[in-house]
């Protein structure tokens, strides 16, 4: 293939806006469907024919509801921990859905959700292992007094994501690929507990 041909360059932008779209559901689940549902149903962004549903009436009436939900729930300590727990399928199943939404070049719909899989799922992992670092360490050393405002962060960091996900999705890609070239290599070096 010819890497200057318009297929290529097509091909290119669609999986870099696939990797960002799936990477800001690592954060939130339901506000960047929501986003993206918005911005299509304005003709903003383009999505998947298959994948019209996302901007109707009803899903976006869902998503609005769940990322409200979501973004709520976030900010209580005694739920925020369920919460993430409960995403850390979510997430993956969002992102997932959301790149296979970006990802309009493959005109078949099964292709597409299939290589959504392969794209979004470990895509919306690498920033979700990252909150859940940090979570952790802010339950550990504050008993989890400044987790709603790491969560307020997650979520102005979930839309300034989202919005560089439209404008520059190669770049967002690409650091979303560093970052988990860097989470794996972390993982990798940890100590392996010996059985007692």
């Amino acid at each position: 293939m010819d890497l200057a041909s318009p297929g290529f360059v097509d091909w290119l932008s669609a999986l870099g806006l696939a990797v960002a779209l799936a990477a800001c559901a690592g954060l939130r689940a339901w506000l960047p469907l929501l986003l993206a549902g918005t911005l299509s149903r304005a003709g903003v962004l383009e999505l998947g024919e298959s994948f019209a549903f996302l901007s109707t009436t009803k899903a976006l009436v869902i998503f609005a509801a769940a990322a409200l939900l979501e973004i709520a729930a976030d900010k209580l300590p005694a739920l925020d921990h369920a919460l993430d727990a409960l995403s850390t399928l979510l997430r993956p199943a969002a992102g997932s859905l959301l790149a296979a939404s970006a990802i309009g070049v493959v005109s078949d719909p099964l292709t597409a959700l299939v290589l959504g899989v392969a794209v979004g799922a470990p895509s919306s992992l690498v920033p979700h292992a990252g909150k859940a670092v940090l979570r952790t360490a802010s339950t550990a050393f504050t008993g989890g007094l400044a987790n709603p405002v790491l969560s307020a962060l997650e979520d102005a960091a979930t839309l300034v994501l989202f919005a560089l996900a439209v404008l520059v999705p190669l770049l967002i890609a690409c650091a979303v690929i560093v970052a988990g070239f860097f989470v794996a290599r972390r993982m990798a070096r940890r100590p392996v507990a010996a059985p007692a």
